[in-house]
């Protein structure tokens, strides 16, 4: 989801962006101590997300569970976010409000956020112990990547295209990226 490029405060800690991100009528995302406005979403974008939602809820195992671009993530550097879907699978992970421990992230690419979803989200998502994926989910092109967890710990990269299908961790569902942008 966009952001806005300016931040709307600074000098925060994590604790004090949680309590005016309560107290707000509108989401921000906290980087590097501050705050950023999170502008609204196209309708490609909503629409590929709430797909990948409602197939992650149908394909959900015992101990995992989906969440929308409503729920927060904290990265172990005290980084939040709000990705578009979230997997998680561990139950220590109980905050009803910020999640710690994702075992899958997905972010559909939009023009004003595709960098920060590239570099910088990139970045602080990997730093997570407990990820096994991150997926960047093209709104124009029928395009999903992958960063995948291999057993050592490094990342490999993976692409894939119309007529092609992904299998995903943690939920144990594959992808057929037709199906997803059927209609879209």
């Amino acid at each position: 989801m966009p952001r806005a490029a300016e931040p709307v405060k600074t000098g925060l800690t994590f604790e004090q962006y949680l309590e005016l991100e309560y107290a707000s009528p509108v989401k921000h995302e906290f980087v590097d101590g501050q705050m950023f406005m999170l502008a609204g979403a196209s309708d490609k974008h909503n629409r590929l997300a709430g797909r990948l939602y409602a197939w992650f809820l149908g394909a959900e195992e015992d101990l995992c569970l989906t969440y929308f671009a409503d729920m927060k993530v904290r990265t172990p550097g005290g980084v939040g976010y709000y990705p578009d879907i979230l997997v998680t699978c561990d139950e220590a992970d109980d905050d009803a409000y910020v999640k710690r421990k994702p075992c899958l992230i997905v972010e559909v690419l939009s023009p004003s956020a595709e960098a920060i979803d590239r570099g910088e989200r990139l970045h602080n998502y990997r730093t997570f112990e407990t990820l096994q994926a991150y997926v960047l989910v093209n709104q124009d092109v029928a395009r999903i990547e992958m960063y995948r967890r291999e057993r050592d710990g490094s990342w490999r990269y993976e692409e894939c295209e119309a007529g092609e299908n992904l299998k995903l961790p943690c939920l144990g569902y594959e992808l057929r990226v037709d199906d997803l942008y059927k209609g879209v």
